[in-house]
């Protein structure tokens, strides 16, 4: 198969495009034939080594947890999917080297769930970490109908998310971003508030009395910044400040889970959530992907056509 690799720990200049053996399928694992694959900040910070203290990365190393595709093969205890279905998964394995960014990919069970049918290859690719990441955020702090909710990086890949699965539960949105993104930010039914020095002061002039629970995709102090705008200050979580627990909050590690993946298709399907794309590399682009990605500057998804 052809698949982006990398042979020691760096930056995008270290990938290379090459044939790799075809995966080996584990018992409760099915083999994937990759139609596109999600490209999240965490795949070149993997890259760079940032997690290399907490997990174990083995050379040569295909990046990439997000997947489309179609079952080619199961295992020999997999009976949850059938040749030919059409799946999504956050195929993160406890150690990192097979990864999604070739044309195949053995995917375990607990990663996988249907492909939402109202989705392109391309928006299903994007959906599942960054989904799961903004599902998980919103359920840690406890969001529900008539709450308001602030989120942080609110255009970005992830945080376009949070704010449709919010609009979806029936909560108020408020999401920082910057101006340009104002107007993209209302066309998913969240009220924009430019981010920045004063963050907290226009927010209150939305929300005189107050935000129920806040959701941190960007880092850089909002946390603080929320625990002064929340009634409760322990109704905020972060994907990105360290300290957010010590401060009485919630740190989010986006974990695999068939259920709340088919709850995210179940919300596209209806019509209340759709995955922004970017823009799209072809496999052998991954480097130039990579580098856009690491900009920070993206609204949406970035993903990488395969097959």
């Amino acid at each position: 198969m052809k698949a982006i690799i990398a042979n020691s720990y760096g930056g995008p200049e270290v990938l290379t495009y090459t044939d790799q053996p075809d995966p080996k399928v584990g018992p409760d694992s099915f083999l994937i034939r990759v139609k596109a694959a999600g490209v999240n900040p965490v795949d070149w910070k993997i890259l760079a080594g940032y997690l290399d203290p907490m997990m174990y990365g083995h050379f040569p190393l295909i990046p990439g947890w997000d997947v489309a595709g179609v079952v080619e093969a199961v295992g020999a205890d997999a009976t949850e999917y059938a040749v030919g279905d059409e799946v999504i998964g956050y195929v993160r394995k406890d150690e990192v080297q097979h990864g999604t960014f070739a044309e195949l990919v053995a995917a375990p069970v607990r990663t996988l769930a249907p492909k939402p049918a109202s989705l392109n290859w391309r928006q299903a690719a994007g959906l599942p970490l960054a989904g799961l990441t903004a599902y998980q955020a919103l359920d840690r702090v406890g969001v529900t109908f008539g709450e308001t909710v602030l989120v942080h990086a609110a255009a970005g890949g992830v945080g376009s998310l949070a704010v449709q699965i919010a609009v979806a539960r029936g909560a108020r949105v408020i999401g920082t971003a910057s101006e340009r993104n104002h107007e993209f930010l209302r066309s998913l039914g969240a009220e924009p508030v430019t981010y920045g020095d004063g963050l907290a002061a226009r927010v209150r002039e939305l929300a005189p009395e107050g935000i129920d629970a806040a959701v941190d995709f960007v880092g850089g102090g909002v946390v603080d910044v929320s625990q002064e705008l929340l009634k409760d200050r322990g109704r905020v979580a972060s994907i990105a400040d360290g300290e957010v627990k010590a401060k009485g909050g919630h740190m989010v590690w986006v974990r695999p889970d068939t259920a709340d993946l088919t709850a995210l298709g179940t919300l596209a399907d209806a019509g209340k959530l759709t995955v922004p794309v970017a823009s799209a590399f072809p496999l052998s682009e991954a480097a130039e992907a990579f580098r856009e990605s690491m900009t920070g500057r993206t609204r949406g998804k970035i993903v990488l056509d395969v097959s």
